[in-house]
């Protein structure tokens, strides 16, 4: 049984949350994220090779994302199948929100660290042109996003992330940094008009072909504050679910899509 247009079936998920070690290895990265495996041993006081062993686990069933920064290898806690098991069964039953996003916010330390806050990644059933254009087309984005995403998307262009209620105020709004369609768009994010010490945050999308599927991944570093922090925590992954229900079933999810805080 698999979940819908995921590589990664139900049986790979329980298996890697059935075993306490990993269980405790997504504990440490909730606390932490974005440690090397060095860090993760020290945590858990176990040997490399079989913290590795665990970690590849996680990884098959997409509970990690790992990022390179220079010749360290960064390991983070990806929550979004977590999300698709709470869309597909939890969310049905009009209960009120749980507290289960809580279990993925990130305690990431303060200002620019070198090493991304969040690394979120989920696998589509579509092309990369769809991928790159679902991310880009204000008239798609405003579908499941919410917003719009309004820009020519060349580089050094500015972009915004507008309501979809007729006012046209944007409550983000940044640069194109990079674009290469339909791989890799690079983007900064802050509220109009903000300035802060260290920047605005950067989100990263990378479209990669993986088989007949789509590997997504999104990078968030330099977040602002804990308001921001706790926004992308609970938003990127209720916004991938809903892209990847949009593109394979050609609607968003039955649920409020993610808007950005108004900062």
């Amino acid at each position: 049984m698999r979940t819908d247009g995921d590589p990664h079936d139900l049986d790979l998920i329980f298996r890697a949350l059935a075993d306490p070690t990993r269980r405790e290895l997504l504990d440490r990265l909730r606390e932490q994220n974005g440690q090397t495996l060095g860090e993760l041993c020290t945590r858990i006081a176990m040997a490399r090779q079989s913290v590795t062993q665990h970690l590849g686990i996680l990884e098959s069933a997409n509970l990690v994302s790992t990022v390179r920064r220079g010749r360290e290898k960064l390991h983070y806690l990806n929550p979004v199948p977590l999300q698709q098991m709470y869309d597909r069964w939890i969310n049905k039953f009009e209960r009120p929100r749980l507290a289960m996003l809580s279990a993925v916010r990130y305690l990431a330390e303060a200002g620019m660290t070198g090493k991304p806050d969040f690394v979120y990644t989920i696998y589509i059933e579509s092309t990369p042109e769809r991928v790159w254009q679902a991310l880009t087309d204000a008239a798609m984005t405003a579908q499941y996003w919410g917003h719009s995403n309004v820009s020519d998307w060349a580089p050094g262009s500015t972009w915004e992330h507008r309501r979809t209620d007729g006012s046209g105020v944007a409550d983000v709004a940044g640069s194109v940094l990079e674009s290469d369609p339909p791989r890799r768009l690079v983007t900064t994010w802050a509220a109009p008009g903000q300035e802060r010490i260290g920047g605005p945050s950067r989100v990263t999308f990378d479209i990669e072909s993986h088989g007949d599927l789509v590997r997504l991944t999104v990078t968030h570093e330099n977040v602002a504050d804990e308001s921001e922090r706790a926004g992308a925590a609970a938003g990127w992954p209720a916004v991938l679910s809903n892209l990847k229900s949009f593109l394979e079933r050609g609607h968003p999810l039955p649920q409020d899509p993610w808007l950005m805080p108004r900062q």
